[in-house]
């Protein structure tokens, strides 16, 4: 059985709203505190992500189940503008909005699995997962 729980990103507010749903679901998984506060800081930045260049989106949070493991998939999506170098965004310390430029290179080693797509004036979709060890 899927099931798949998402939180629309309109406002700052929104951005703890997925924080905190992205952490209850990971601890009712079994994920110990450290793989919680990485699923979550993950969640953050996808989320401000959104909320800063996309204006609106949506994190959606899926249970990964099979025989010998489980885990957490995040998918964030936006119709925002897109992401004109895919490369460059994905470098240690590059940031457009002056932060920390832990960024999504920050979200793909927190993180077990990582993969974004991202067209021009369409917008992007990333999709991330973490496995219970």
């Amino acid at each position: 059985m899927k099931s798949q729980s998402c939180v629309k990103i309109l406002k700052e507010w929104d951005i703890v709203a997925a924080r905190q749903m992205g952490r209850e679901i990971a601890k009712n998984l079994g994920f110990g505190t450290v793989d919680q506060a990485r699923i979550t800081t993950a969640i953050s930045e996808l989320a401000r992500n959104i909320y800063l260049y996309a204006g609106e989106g949506e994190i959606c949070f899926e249970v990964l189940e099979s025989l010998d493991h489980k885990g957490i998939s995040i998918v964030a999506k936006d119709n925002g503008p897109g992401i004109r170098d895919l490369s460059q965004v994905m470098e240690d310390g590059y940031s457009t909005s002056g932060g920390l430029g832990a960024g999504l290179p920050g979200v793909k080693r927190l993180m077990d699995e990582f993969d974004i797509e991202s067209e021009l004036g369409t917008g992007t979709k990333i999709t991330t997962s973490k496995w219970v060890r």
